[in-house]
């Protein structure tokens, strides 16, 4: 009896487990890198780190080579997005003027949100998106624990 009554409090233990690690996925806009980028995209993905600023990888859905997330909300990127519109000549929201900064030896633009950030890499061969939502404020953090993934696997140049 005692032997019957723990395989059914097993059970649920397990249910809970299952559905635990399952909900740590998000969906995410996968991005269609051209050429050498794809390449590059697949080298960073295999680099990046399990945990930024202390949150711990999760599944982005669809699985792909050219996306990440991290926590709950999730911290996003995606490798081989365009060029950000606030560089591209002609844009409505074109801004030669945007800020940017280095972190840890890699050029990051940044772009206020509703929550939070998106960071793209720039003076390298491939666009590296970044969002991060206000809760991790400061919302910079997380490019430290990144930059180094990028930096040995994007190449510098434009």
């Amino acid at each position: 009896m005692i032997t019957t009554r723990r395989r059914y409090l097993a059970l649920p233990v397990l249910t809970v487990l299952f559905t635990a690690v399952s909900c740590s996925s998000e969906d995410i806009a996968v991005p269609s890198p051209k050429g050498d980028a794809v390449r590059h995209c697949r080298a960073l993905h295999k680099e990046l780190p399990r945990t930024v600023d202390g949150l711990q990888r999760g599944t982005a859905e669809p699985v792909s080579d050219f996306t990440a997330i991290w926590g709950d909300p999730a911290v996003q990127l995606r490798c081989g997005v365009p060029k950000p519109d606030v560089l591209t000549a002609g844009s409505e929201h074109y801004n030669p003027n945007a800020e940017g900064a280095e972190v840890n030896g890699v050029r990051w633009l940044f772009e206020k949100q509703d929550d939070g950030y998106r960071f793209t890499v720039v003076l390298r061969k491939v666009y590296v998106e970044v969002t991060v939502p206000g809760t991790y404020a400061p919302e910079v953090n997380v490019l430290t624990d990144l930059a180094g993934a990028v930096k040995k696997t994007i190449p510098a140049g434009v």
